[in-house]
């Protein structure tokens, strides 16, 4: 019998851990989560206090059974996902499924808020015992063997409010969006604020009003040299804007003979401290500003990092700490190895008397460290040689973060000098600004990526100047501006603005950006999120029907009662039903109220090309287009004119242009991606290549870049990545073509032919869905509907089948001979697209 049987996310993860604890241990993986709300139902039950029915997930049963049958000859069972609520779900469903010694099949059913957690729950508290470390080193992980715990049932009853939050307004309101909008759209309860925040920006740009104003820039020379240059402020003592060409000149004549006077210089010393260590949401910014990879592909990489890399013959390692975090707080220990690397190799000029520390935000999770490399000895060069180059990016800026963390101020001196211009009639007012580095200090490792520079950071030379010193004229340069817009979002100003607003959670990012994309309400054109017309559309109706839900003040402060559960002060169930309060009333009027865009016709100016009649503005399968009225589609010789609707276009100026064509990087390794001209027409390229062979068709944004994906292969333990083919989209194995997994979207339903086999949603070449059997081709079960778990009522049929009707879905019988049908109530049925 082993010592031990520990349980844990990912082979990669897994393979890491068995290093250090050794022989008399085994070490396993779950894949992520083994158990969830089922895909066919709701799996809330709203009248019983919110009671959950968690099931296996369907493809899990093997690794399921793998770890029971690995549970039976081990004496304790140490759970250890990942520490975070996420990682607590995990191992309490770890705990339910295998607590039960016999093997037998346990009702899936607990409650959200009230059901015990963990290992007790089944008796087995002092065999399955829950393990969590900050850093996979073998000091971090022989400590936490060395002190397990009990699962902690507030973050599990956290994760699983999330959970049915979510599920709640995901299988409640995107029926409605199929019913009023389009088939296989989608409602998510921060997803759809995500979207908010990109189309109001985008409404801003679209009203914004462009205002001229006027700059006036004087070079002076004093006795010394450089000659310098000092922007216009105002007249005596008062700011004034110019507004136009004509006041502009009129005060450009005046400077021309005016006596120019120093009035005041000061000089002072500025210091500007070090930034903190790296939580999750600021390495997602820098990684996007500094080496332009998207959110997701930075938590990939971060996640390899802190797994485990093979280095030589160190063999595995950790290279950083946990990567989801909102902590700056560092562990001691680490802060004296990170002092002694500074004092050794920067010298004690760039060595605080005292350890640097951080103020940590109200709702930072005390028990987390800010992401840091798991040695500050362990230099990015050191390692260089083992890492992708992706990997080695990423590792670089984390250490670099780190280290500069814990080094001194940099020292500036600046100066400040008011300058008079004498005219007959007027003192009109100039300032310039110097500032001179004194002492590097942390700016020697690592300088913030902003996405503007502050103008005082800018290092400018000024000549000796003191107040009453008369400077020379050398030439004046007014300026015509027109102010601008707000920019719109990227990666890392939207992430900024999620994580000030409160809403979601850093771990939540890469998620949220990927699916508002992946569902085409929004594009990146340049490198900047441009909302799609169906995301502008799906964004109004829900903001004007659901109020409260999708109000950018209640999603932060839901955040914050989540948080509230994790620390113990409220539970699930109070925080569940005050939401559904506001949220049952919403879905109510939204029923009721909210728009047919299916059945939009709005009229316009614009004629029909063909017979001269008004068209009208309707709503088809790819969005909105014009169609001339006189149509009837029961007078097949009535006009059938269409044309394209212009609004689907994004509606770019030249200086939006200029910059797609300089900020488009490449999704897999950063490089600039350049338009080049191939058999099949243009499309875009990695600058790259050979190296990088990265493409991008230039088909109206149609064609999408593979996705990595967080999720495990579970054939190869490789990552999988989200694939655009002929017929759709499809997850995949990375390793293709050494690994052929190919995962498989089952639906929940037992094959009724076969009766072994899970049904899987499967795509035609010609682009339709349909359902079969995943044991083809021993078994050809097929199905154009998709089946549903229910025997017939009239004939027996093991099944009932989805169907759509032009009057609303139907739950029908496949069987010909019967009749049975009957409206689709609710969104049970059909969920499993939401």
């Amino acid at each position: 019998m082993s010592k031990g049987l520990v349980i844990v996310e990912s082979p990669a993860k897994a393979k890491t851990i068995q290093k250090y604890l050794g022989k008399g241990f085994t070490v396993d993986a779950s894949f992520g989560h083994v158990k969830d709300l089922p895909k066919s139902s709701l799996g809330v039950d709203l009248d019983n206090d919110f009671e959950t029915e968690y099931v296996v997930i369907p493809g899990k049963e093997k690794v399921l059974a793998k770890l029971k049958k690995l549970a039976l000859s081990a004496d304790h069972i140490y759970l250890a996902p990942d520490p975070d609520r996420e990682g607590e779900a995990i191992a309490a469903h770890l705990a339910e499924e295998l607590g039960d010694d016999s093997g037998k099949k346990k009702k899936a059913k607990k409650k959200s808020a009230k059901a015990k957690t963990g290992a007790d729950s089944n008796g087995d508290g002092e065999r399955i015992r829950r393990v969590t470390f900050n850093e996979i080193t073998q000091r971090a992980v022989k400590a936490a063997f060395e002190h397990p715990r009990d699962i902690d049932k507030n973050l599990v009853d956290a994760q699983q409010t999330r959970r049915v939050l979510d599920r709640l307004v995901g299988y409640q309101v995107s029926p409605l969006l199929w019913d009023k909008v389009r088939r296989g759209l989608s409602a998510g309860r921060v997803q759809t604020v995500a979207l908010r925040l990109i189309v109001d920006r985008e409404r801003e740009i679209k009203a914004f009003e462009k205002k001229e104003y006027w700059t006036i820039d004087a070079n002076l020379a004093a006795a010394k040299p450089p000659v310098f240059a000092a922007h216009f402020l105002g007249k005596g003592e008062e700011k004034i804007e110019i507004a136009n060409g004509e006041e502009a000149d009129k005060i450009r004549l005046a400077l021309e003979k005016a006596d120019w006077v120093v009035r005041t210089a000061e000089k002072k010393e500025r210091r500007r401290n070090a930034t903190p260590p790296f939580t999750t949401s600021k390495l997602q910014q820098d990684s996007s500003r500094k080496l332009r990879f998207s959110v997701k592909r930075t938590m990939m990489i971060a996640q390899r990092l802190y797994e485990g890399i093979e280095l030589g013959d160190e063999g595995l390692i950790g290279l950083i700490t946990y990567m989801r975090t909102d902590s700056t707080r560092v562990a001691p220990e680490a802060i004296t190895e990170v002092r002694e690397y500074i004092g050794k190799e920067y010298g004690v000029s760039y060595l605080p008397e005292s350890p640097n520390t951080y103020k940590e935000k109200k709702e930072a999770q005390a028990a987390h460290e800010a992401i840091r490399p798991t040695s500050a000895m362990r230099h990015p060069d050191q390692v260089k040689q083992y890492l992708q180059e992706d990997e080695f990016k990423v590792y670089k800026l984390i250490w670099q973060r780190f280290i500069a963390s814990q080094m001194n101020a940099a020292v500036f001196d600046q100066t400040s000098v008011d300058i008079d211009a004498k005219s007959v009639s007027n003192i009109f007012w100039f300032r310039v600004t110097g500032s001179v580095m004194k002492f590097d200090g942390f700016l020697k490792v690592y300088e913030e990526a902003k996405d503007t520079k502050d103008e005082e950071d800018q290092e400018r030379k000024l000549p000796p100047l003191e107040a009453g010193q008369k400077l020379t004229l050398k030439s004046l340069h007014p300026e015509q501006h027109f102010t601008e817009p707000p920019p719109r979002f990227n990666e890392a100003s939207l992430v900024k603005e999620l994580e000030e607003r409160g809403i979601g959670r850093p771990s939540t990012y890469a998620t949220i950006l990927s699916t508002i994309q992946e569902r085409m309400y929004a594009q990146k054109v340049g490198g900047k999120f441009v909302p799609t017309e169906i995301g502008l559309v799906v964004t109004d109706l829900l903001v004007e029907n659901f109020k409260d839900i999708f109000d950018f003040q209640y999603t932060a402060r839901l955040e914050e009662e989540l948080d509230e559960i994790e620390e113990g002060k409220q539970t699930g169930n109070d925080a569940l039903n005050e939401f559904y309060k506001k949220f049952a009333k919403d879905l109510r009027y939204a029923e009721k109220h909210m728009e047919n865009i299916k059945r939009m016709e709005k009229p316009t100016d614009e004629k029909c090309e063909l017979c001269g009649a008004p068209l009208v503005i309707k709503w088809g399968k790819h969005g909105s287009f014009y169609a001339c009225s006189t149509y009837d589609k029961e007078n097949p010789d009535s006009c059938k004119f269409t044309k394209e609707n212009p609004i689907n276009l994004p509606d770019l100026d030249s200086a939006d242009v200029q910059e797609t064509s300089q900020e488009e990087y490449c999704e897999n390794c950063g490089r600039v991606m350049v338009l080049k001209r191939g058999r099949f027409g243009q499309f875009m390229a990695c600058t790259g290549y050979p190296d990088c062979k990265t493409t991008r068709r230039l088909d109206q944004g149609k064609k999408v870049p593979d996705i990595p994906l967080e999720e495990i292969c579970p054939q190869c333990g490789r990552n999988l990545i989200l694939r655009h083919g002929r017929y759709g989209e499809f997850v995949s194995c990375s390793g293709y073509p050494e690994c052929k997994y190919v995962k498989q979207n089952f639906i929940g339903v037992k094959c009724p032919l076969c009766k072994e086999g899970e049904l899987v949603e499967k795509r035609a070449r010609k682009g339709n869905t349909f359902y079969g059997c995943a044991n083809y081709p021993k078994c050809k079960f097929t199905s154009a509907s998709k089946p549903i778990a229910e025997k017939c009522p009239l004939c027996g049929s093991e099944y009932l089948v989805e169907r759509m009707r032009k009057d609303g879905s139907v739950i029908a019988c496949p069987n010909k001979e019967c009749d049975y049908e009957r409206a689709l109530e609710g969104a049970a049925a059909g969920a499993s697209k939401v």
